[in-house]
């Protein structure tokens, strides 16, 4: 469980727990721990969510495991940053469609599971997700930051609302890693590239989003390069957290 009241502990989860609970993951757990070193998060405790498109387009994606592996991915990441081996999991479309667990050793086909029970897909709209993650994490009582991998196959209905709850978020210790699936000249990703983007100090008090694009083929590519993506600006989040009072 990640800790609440400051005291020190050594974050994640040891290789030997997880060769006993998953031994599947194995190789995503050293991936992603090749990665958490490159970039200088050893140590580091954190909360680690993942926020799934429902909208009809997706269909493919779920359909052909992608959405389980990279459920997968995050699971073996967050593995490096919390001892508890839960990560949160949001289903959204046009609302939240729905919210559940992805655990260390009950991960297999768990989001395909959870997929086929939750019924109609709908379009897309990114704040009502958004709201479920900061309730979750509310709720927690955790003092600790937290790492929000948010994948979409393509911009939002509701873009004023997205942006907005976007800026209001920053004042909380959530950093939003958005990653896109499908065509990368798209022109629904212009409003992702422009979250990435907006200014700070004049919109939010730190840069609290980062977004790439991991093509048509997401499952294709390699584990260390998602790996990077996903933390490539999660260090810097962290240090301009800590000095906004953000987090600790």
């Amino acid at each position: 469980m990640i800790s609440t009241n400051g005291s020190e502990r050594a974050a994640g989860i040891s290789l030997s727990k997880v060769q006993e609970k998953a031994p599947d993951l194995v190789s995503l757990y050293k991936a992603a721990g090749a990665g958490v070193r490159r970039h200088g998060l050893e140590g580091v405790r954190a909360a680690v969510y993942l926020v799934l498109d429902r909208s009809g387009s997706m269909r493919p994606y779920y359909r052909d495991g992608t959405m389980q592996h990279l459920a997968e991915q995050v699971l073996s990441l967050s593995a490096h940053f919390d001892d508890d081996g839960v990560v949160p999991v949001v289903f959204f479309s046009t609302d939240v469609d729905g919210s559940a667990e992805v655990t260390l050793g009950g991960h297999r086909g768990r989001i395909d599971k959870l997929h086929e029970n939750l019924g109609h897909m709908g379009r897309t709209n990114y704040h009502w997700a958004m709201d479920e993650v900061v309730d979750h994490y509310l709720a927690s009582g955790s003092q600790d930051p937290a790492l929000v991998v948010f994948q979409t196959d393509g911009g939002p209905t509701g873009k004023f609302a997205a942006e907005r709850y976007l800026c209001k978020a920053a004042h909380l210790p959530l950093f939003w890693q958005f990653i896109g699936f499908g065509d990368p000249d798209d022109n629904e990703f212009a409003f992702l590239r422009k979250l990435d983007t907006l200014a700070v100090p004049a919109r939010r008090i730190v840069d609290n989003a980062g977004f790439f694009h991991a093509g048509r083929t997401p499952r294709a590519v390699p584990d260390d390069d998602l790996f990077d993506q996903l933390l490539q600006e999660f260090p810097d989040w962290l240090a301009a957290a800590r000095t906004a009072g953000i987090t600790r």
